[in-house]
C-alpha cells in the first residue's frame, strides 16, 4: 500500500471514512471508490440482535475484522470503550487486531452512558500504544456526544491528555457548531476525525480544520430504512428502488479472497 492510514489523514479534503457492519457493506464500499473502510459498533451489535454499548461487540468486531483485512484498503475498527477498564487487557485485544492487519481502532472514553475519568481512559490509550505503536488510535471524546460537559474548553482538555498518552487523533461525535469545530481543532496537533454535520460538505469542514468525518451508524440506519422502503414499493406497486445487482454482489463476494486466518 502506497499510503498509510495515517497518511490518509493528510489530503486536501478530510478523509470519508464508511463504517460497515459486515463484509457485504465493506465490499461495497470500495467498489465505490472508498480508500479506507471502518467498523460502526452500533451496525455490528444490531446486525447480532444487541444494542450498541455495554462491550456486546468484542467478539463480533474480531470476527469481522478477520473477514476484511484482506481488503485492498485500511481497515480501522470501533472497539467501543475497549471492552475492559483494565488497561492491559485493551491493550492485548487491540494487539490482536493489529496481528490480524487492522491499521487503526476507535476507543472512546465513556462507558455505559458515563464518561470514564480522563486519567483513566489515557491510561488505556498509552497502553495501546505501548503494546501497539502502529496502530492508529483514534481517542473519541464523548463530551458533545453524551451531552455531559459539552464545551470547547473540558473536550480540549480531554484531548489533550489522550494526545499526550499517545493518541493519534482525536475524534469529537456530536460537534456541530462551527465555532466549536474550528476552536478544537486549532488546540490540538493531531488530526480532528467528527461526524457528518447536516448541511456542511467536505470542504467546508476542511475549512474549519477538520481531517476525517466518519459515517458512523448513518449507512447502517439508512439501509434499515431501504430495506423497509422497498418492501413497501412491492405492497404499493410503486417503483421499485435502486439495488446493487444481485450478479454483481455474488462477483464481490466470490471474488473476495475470505478469512485471512
Amino acid at each position: 500500500m502506497d499510503r498509510t492510514f495515517a497518511d490518509l489523514h493528510r489530503g486536501r479534503l478530510p478523509l470519508l471514512l464508511p463504517n460497515a457492519w459486515d463484509l457485504a457493506s465493506a465490499l461495497s464500499f470500495v467498489a465505490a471508490g472508498h480508500v479506507a473502510v471502518g467498523t460502526t459498533s452500533l451496525g455490528v451489535s444490531a446486525a447480532a440482535g444487541l444494542p450498541d454499548g455495554g462491550r456486546a461487540t468484542r467478539a463480533s468486531n474480531l470476527a469481522l475484522a478477520r473477514s476484511l483485512v484482506q481488503l485492498p484498503v485500511p481497515v480501522t475498527v470501533d472497539i467501543e470503550d475497549g471492552y475492559d477498564d483494565d488497561p492491559a487487557q485493551v491493550a492485548a485485544y487491540v494487539a490482536g487486531l493489529r496481528d490480524l492487519g487492522v491499521a487503526g481502532v476507535n476507543l472512546e472514553d465513556s462507558t455505559a452512558g458515563g464518561l470514564v475519568e480522563p486519567g483513566a481512559y489515557a491510561a488505556r490509550v498509552a497502553a495501546v500504544k505501548e503494546r501497539a505503536p502502529e496502530v492508529f488510535v483514534n481517542a473519541r471524546v464523548d463530551t458533545f456526544w453524551l451531552r455531559q460537559d459539552p464545551t470547547v474548553e473540558a473536550t480540549v482538555d480531554r484531548a489533550t491528555q489522550y494526545v499526550d498518552a499517545g493518541a493519534d487523533g482525536i475524534f469529537v461525535p456530536g460537534v456541530t457548531e462551527p465555532d466549536d469545530i474550528r476552536a478544537i481543532a486549532q488546540a490540538l496537533p493531531v488530526p480532528l476525525n467528527v461526524l457528518p454535520v447536516p448541511g456542511r460538505s467536505l470542504s467546508d469542514l476542511a475549512a474549519l480544520g477538520v481531517r476525517r468525518v466518519s459515517t458512523g451508524s448513518l449507512p447502517y440506519r439508512a439501509a434499515l430504512t431501504a430495506a423497509v422502503r422497498s418492501a413497501e414499493a412491492v405492497r404499493d406497486g410503486s417503483p421499485l428502488p435502486d439495488a446493487v445487482p444481485y450478479v454483481d454482489l455474488q462477483r464481490r463476494l466470490s471474488a473476495y479472497p475470505g478469512d485471512a486466518s
